[in-house]
């Protein structure tokens, strides 16, 4: 199904749009404290990384957000990399994550990547179904372990996980 207007996808620019996706993105990103904290933290990675943002709006909200990056790996070569993709609850099902995959993808080719890649959490089946339907392949495993201090020492706090001791 068509999400109503893909074109539709707008690209979070000032802060204010950043913060106006927060709402969409706790839904994804529970830690997120607040939409000041997601602006903290988005800032520092568009510096940092090139991070982006777009979202789509239903009667001027945002209700779908993807965030990613352009990086170069000698594993892959140039890569547009989803940071993060969510439709709000009350809207899947009606074509908004494939207008927000799409538009990713044809940024992909309009910045010469050589692969579109993401990373989805093991228990997001639907998720994965989705991706499945939008032709991505599982290609890899990604394997993570916390380093315990790290984001204290560059000032971040973190909630504890329920797999960390």
């Amino acid at each position: 199904m068509k999400a109503k207007n893909p074109r539709a996808v707008l690209e979070a620019k000032s802060d204010r749009d950043i913060r106006r996706c927060f709402p969409t993105l706790k839904e994804l990103r529970p830690h997120l404290a607040d939409a000041a904290d997601l602006l903290t933290r988005a800032k520092r990675q568009m510096k940092q990384a090139g991070w982006r943002l777009i979202y789509l709006e239903d009667n001027g909200e945002p209700i779908g957000c993807a965030s990613f990056r352009i990086v170069e790996h000698l594993a892959w070569g140039k890569v547009l990399y989803v940071d993060d993709l969510i439709v709000r609850e009350t809207h899947r099902g009606q074509g908004y994550a494939d207008a927000l995959i799409l538009w990713c993808l044809a940024q992909g080719w309009r910045e010469n990547c050589d692969a579109f890649h993401l990373d989805s959490g093991t228990q997001r089946l639907p998720a994965h179904r989705f991706y499945h339907r939008m032709g991505l392949r599982i290609t890899s495993f990604h394997f993570s372990r916390p380093l315990e201090g790290a984001a204290q020492a560059r000032g971040v706090r973190r909630k504890k996980s329920k797999s960390q001791p």
